[in-house]
């Protein structure tokens, strides 16, 4: 049965998602998060923000209310959701790489001098952050591929670091650029709308 908006539900999936896939497309979100469907029209206040509102919902001044009649429902919903999850993961990558660079710059006041000092593991403590984050219930097996990716993130960090590279306003989109070609493949049990039921519970 489909459920009407985005859900704390569709909030740990897309956390545990983030594991595999840094980077999703919004045409794969869509695919693994089918079983969303509208509450109502859309608000609309910038192509690039949408909002979900009940029928009876008061509109704000800057805001453009989509009757029923100007727009197909399946599409605008997909604008108003796509949006929405598109941001989630936008702010999952800003948490994930705050930490990276917090975890670069004190291994730097350390004493660390090289990359190979520099090890993620599940006992790690820059680890325990990130699965507190994603996985706050530590019911999910975090994939061994995304200690890896972490690891070569944290590496980038402070390799850059090192190099005074961070004096450039612009100098962490060359480590975006790396990290974005890392993305796995998500399981497909991810595409069923009962994969928390699945996958935590089995």
């Amino acid at each position: 049965m489909q459920k009407e908006g985005l859900s704390p539900n569709h909030l740990k999936k897309a956390k545990l998602m983030f594991f595999y896939t840094r980077y999703p497309s919004s045409n794969m979100l869509k695919t693994y998060f089918s079983d969303v469907k509208a509450a109502g029209p859309c608000v609309i206040r910038t192509p690039e923000m949408f909002v979900v509102t009940p029928l009876h919902s008061t509109v704000k001044w800057g805001y453009k209310k989509m009757a029923s009649n100007d727009c197909h429902p399946k599409k605008e919903f997909n604008r108003c959701i796509t949006s929405q999850l598109i941001k989630w993961f936008s702010n999952f990558r800003e948490f994930y790489y705050i930490q990276m660079e917090k975890y670069a710059r004190q291994a730097i006041n350390d004493g660390v001098t090289s990359t190979e000092e520099l090890c993620i593991t599940r006992d790690c403590e820059l680890y325990r952050a990130l699965n507190m984050h994603y996985n706050k219930a530590n019911d999910f097996e975090v994939p061994e591929r995304f200690l890896e990716v972490a690891q070569i993130t944290l590496r980038e960090f402070f390799n850059a670091i090192i190099a005074g590279k961070d004096v450039d306003p612009s100098w962490k989109k060359a480590i975006y650029k790396v990290i974005c070609k890392l993305d796995s493949e998500v399981p497909e049990i991810f595409r069923s709308p009962n994969c928390l039921q699945e996958l935590l519970h089995e």
